[in-house]
């Protein structure tokens, strides 16, 4: 095991193309650690550069307390486990993960005994005789990280592993991975696109965009926490509605406006976010998770200035929670921010929007409502996000 340690570290291409800037990040010593972002932010680069395929342009490498810059990948005692499986069809389970130690001319004795330990943790031994060609996705993709671990290196590396494999076996392959380090407390980096196998499997999640590293923190202090719009919108699944809001002083406090209604900052969130103060007269971005609102006929009555009304234009029962689509007369977020979190979504956001936002609503699923239906959504104010429109950065102290 080793703390795995970035200083400053920058990739430029030969052609000019900067793919990482001035990333400083460290992997603490049996930490397991994810990189998340949309494509081509950059993880995988930052990744390759960690494991000596890829040449590091700016910065230090740090292993344990050696420098790796320019030592050769076969040298800095990692192991790498890519998104193709990059098994040998011809050689049985238990050759493909005993190959690398055979190269390593380990002796035999030394090869069987981790590869048997390997395979007993993978679930695999019933499988060491089997071909590739006879092995599931998951199975494949447990041969592969098999031949990582019976190298016993100082570091994991793994670059998107579970993107091949159909959604039941991500869950149960993450579950595995999850396990498996835990178990072997080696420290691991893993970079994925997916945001929510970043927040089951992180001890830390680091969020990139455009080689920049935005936030690096535990899983729910980004989800809580965020600290700029990119972040807000990137973490959690739906992701966090955002709209232009008007922050307003009346006798009873602030408000935050959504189109033609308002919302009432409550105490508690003005207390831990004083900077709000300032806005007073001001536009915003307003955050509301879709979680963050629920149907009142089911959550109860909402206090004062806690609920908005809409139409539902379409409901879809999810069994656990039912997703509320429904428009908001109150502009969206039209940022380089917001743009890119949508195109990462599948979507377009333009600034021909009239005024209407698209919003989402995660309601209990013993909620009754109806598409074509009004419904009143009680909203835990308390819980609200106010990011500053011209930086994109979340509002906080003074």
């Amino acid at each position: 095991m080793a703390r795995v340690a970035l200083e400053g570290i920058g990739k430029v291409y030969a052609d000019g193309t900067r793919a990482v800037t001035d990333l400083t990040l460290a992997a603490e010593d049996g930490e397991f650690l994810v990189l998340v972002g949309p494509s081509g932010c950059g993880k995988t680069t930052a990744l390759r550069m960690i494991a000596g395929l890829e040449d590091i342009s700016e910065g230090r490498l740090l292993i344990g307390d050696r420098e790796m810059n320019d030592v050769p990948s076969r040298d800095r005692d990692v192991a790498m486990v890519f998104q193709s499986y990059a098994l040998y069809p011809h050689l049985t389970v238990r050759e493909n993960i005993g190959f690398g130690l055979t190269l390593r001319k380990v002796p035999k004795a030394e090869i069987a005994k981790r590869v048997a330990s390997a395979a007993e943790s993978l679930g695999l031994t019933p499988n060491l005789d089997r071909k590739p060609r006879n092995l599931s996705g998951g199975q494949r993709q447990r041969v592969a990280m098999g031949r990582a671990i019976v190298r016993e290196p100082r570091a994991f590396l793994m670059d998107e592993p579970l993107s091949n494999l159909d959604a039941k076996l991500r869950v149960q392959t993450r579950a595995e991975i999850a396990r498996i380090q835990r178990d072997l407390r080696t420290t691991t980096i893993y970079v994925t696109h997916d945001q929510t196998e970043a927040m089951t499997l992180g001890h830390r999640v680091a969020v990139m965009r455009g080689g920049t590293l935005q936030q690096v923190a535990a899983p729910q202090v980004l989800y809580d926490h965020p600290v700029n719009v990119f972040v807000g919108g990137f973490i959690g699944s739906p992701s966090m509605n955002m709209v232009v809001s008007h922050v307003e002083r009346t006798p009873a406090g602030l408000t935050v406006s959504v189109g033609s209604q308002t919302l009432a900052v409550p105490t508690g969130l003005l207390n831990r976010r004083p900077a709000l103060e300032s806005y007073a007269g001001r536009e915003i971005v307003l955050g509301i998770r879709p979680e963050d609102m629920d149907d009142a006929e089911v959550a109860g009555t909402p206090p004062p200035g806690a609920a908005l009304t809409a139409t539902a234009d379409l409901v879809e029962a999810m069994g656990s929670d039912v997703l509320v689509h429904f428009r908001a007369d109150a502009p969206p977020v039209v940022t380089d921010d917001t743009r890119e979190l949508a195109a990462d979504s599948g979507g377009e956001l333009t600034e021909d929007h009239g005024g209407v936002s698209d919003l989402l609503a995660r309601v209990s699923p013993r909620s009754t409502v109806k598409e074509g239906r009004p419904i009143t959504f009680r909203v835990e104010t308390d819980r609200m996000h106010v990011f500053d429109p011209d930086t994109g950065l979340s509002i906080w102290g003074d």
